[in-house]
Parts: structure tokens; C-alpha cells; sequence
């Protein structure tokens, strides 16, 4: 599970209904854009709104269009150890290739309390778990040792990393880089962590343009960091602009403003403010020779 994986919008109708079909049409998308695999339901996917019934339906939706071609990662963490495994069971049991599992939050688990949790599910599931650590959503750091601790299990294969702290990038590599795929959680951060021995990113803006993501990564995987380089400033005001408000509220506006007609947010995510949006455009019109080749 290296590469490019996008954390998949939902799309919803105006009436706030899910729409399989445009997320069908999304999944091809991806596919036809060379995406090295997909992961519904994660933040992206407004998971804390989908209702159990709709969790199985995107969940088998995408598995079903997917095909095969490449490997999906159900998100499936929540602030409950035993919903948590709950989840990750139904996810497997439906088909899914892997799971992302974000630390608990709100409920502030200590170091023990996380080890605990994370070995919990991976005692549950045979399928791959990549471990998201997210402090600003879970208001919880996975430290090192920690990860060190977790990598024992044989199925604990990847940490998603979205802390922000190049540092402790740095020190998870060395510690764990033979043992555990890093991947960013950030795409702005993408090419600094691959730099130090990252593997790919599960990326928000491939979403909107698979296709420079995956040969920005590509071409990092390959050492061709100098044309990495170039794509990664190319596409840096539009990473800067998917978080000008909480995510996914700017990558779904982006999606509908180019005819990927996505939908709107549930609540208590809501439309973009006017100001944030007219900048959003100005950024939008910097990437027309991009939509352009989609």
C-alpha cells in the first residue's frame, strides 16, 4: 500500500441522500487516473454523518466498481474500541483489501489505552490496518514507541502520519522504516516526507486531480526528486487551498465548481464562506490546463 490513495469524498444529492452513482462515477475516475488505491469513509468521507445502512452500501459500491484494479482501505476508527472492531469486521467481511484506522478521539486515550486499542482490532481482523494518527482531529499524538510497540503485529502495516511534525516523521523512518510503511496525511507535506523515506500519501486533492499526485509520487519513489519538486510547487497553492476551511468542505466546493457535481456537506459541516470562496476560484483558475486533461 504504497503510492497515491484517495481519501474518497461522499457525494450526496442536494436533499443530503447519498449518490452512488456519481461516487461510482468517481471510483473510475480515480482508476483511469493511475490512483494506486482508495480509502472511503475516512475524514474525507464525512464518516461521524454516514449511517450504518449507507456505510455498507459506499462501502460495497466502491469495492464493486473498483474491480480489483486496486486495493480499498474502509475507514473504520471510531472513539470506541469495541464499535472500532465492529467495523473493521464488517468491512472485511464485505470485501475490503485493507483498513484505516484513526486514533480514538474526544476520549483522549493515553499511550497504553492506544497500544491497547490498536491491538485489540488487529487481534480481530486478517486484513491490513494502516494506523492514522491525526492530533488536531483526535486531540491525540501516536507516539513512537507506541508504534514501535504495534509493530509487532503482522498485520499492522502502514501509520498515516497527519501530525504535522516532520520531527517525529523523522524518528518514526528510523525507528520503524523496515517494518512499517509512512505514508503523509497532509498532501502538502508529501514530498518532505518521501525526502526522509516516506512511501506516498492518502491524499484529499487527488479527489480533484489524480493524475499530477501520482506523478509527483511516482517520480519520488523513482529518486526523480527534482521533477517531484517541480509538481509539488506547481500544485502548492491548491493543497494550501483544501484546507482554507475544515476538510472536506473546500475539495468537494473545488469538485462541484469544475462539474464533478459531488454535493454539499452534511452538518454541521457547511458552504463555504463567500470570502473563503471567491478565493478558492482565484486559486481554481491557476489549474485550468489541468482540468483541462482530465
Amino acid at each position: 500500500m504504497i503510492g497515491v490513495l484517495t481519501a474518497l469524498v461522499t457525494p450526496f444529492r442536494q436533499d443530503l441522500t447519498l449518490d452512488l452513482e456519481v461516487l461510482r462515477e468517481n471510483v473510475r475516475f480515480q482508476i483511469e487516473n493511475g490512483i494506486h488505491g482508495l480509502v472511503p469513509l475516512g475524514t474525507t468521507g464525512e464518516s461521524p454523518t454516514i449511517r450504518e445502512e449507507e456505510r455498507k452500501l459506499i462501502i460495497k459500491t466502491v469495492i464493486d466498481e473498483a474491480n480489483n484494479k486496486v486495493p480499498v482501505i474502509v475507514g473504520t476508527g471510531t472513539y470506541s474500541t469495541e464499535e472500532a472492531i465492529r467495523l473493521s469486521k464488517e468491512a472485511q467481511d464485505l470485501g475490503a483489501d485493507g483498513l484505516l484506522v484513526v486514533a480514538p478521539y474526544y476520549n483522549k486515550p493515553t499511550q497504553e489505552g492506544l497500544y491497547l486499542h490498536f491491538k485489540a482490532i488487529s487481534e480481530s481482523v486478517d486484513i491490513p490496518i494502516i494506523i492514522y494518527n491525526i492530533p488536531g482531529r483526535t486531540g491525540v499524538n501516536i507516539e513512537v514507541q507506541t508504534l514501535v510497540r504495534l509493530s509487532q503485529f503482522d498485520n499492522i502495516i502502514a501509520v498515516k502520519e497527519a501530525s504535522g511534525n516532520i520531527a517525529q516523521v523523522m524518528d518514526i523512518i528510523e525507528a520503524l522504516g523496515n517494518r512499517l510503511i509512512v505514508l503523509s496525511g497532509d498532501d502538502n507535506l508529501t514530498l518532505p516526507i518521501m525526502a526522509l523515506g516516506g512511501k506516498g500519501v492518502v491524499s484529499v486533492i487527488s479527489n480533484l486531480l489524480p493524475r499530477p499526485l501520482v506523478e509527483l509520487v511516482e517520480s519520488a519513489l523513482k529518486g526523480d526528486f527534482q521533477r517531484a519538486k517541480e509538481l509539488h510547487y506547481r500544485l502548492l497553492p491548491l493543497f494550501k487551498a483544501a484546507f482554507i476551511e475544515t476538510n472536506p468542505i473546500p475539495i468537494k466546493t473545488m469538485m462541484n465548481l469544475v462539474g464533478m457535481k459531488v454535493g454539499p456537506c452534511r452538518l454541521p459541516l457547511c458552504n463555504m464562506q463567500p470570502h473563503n470562496l471567491e478565493r478558492l476560484k482565484k486559486i481554481l483558475s491557476q489549474y485550468e490546463d489541468y482540468f483541462k486533461l482530465k
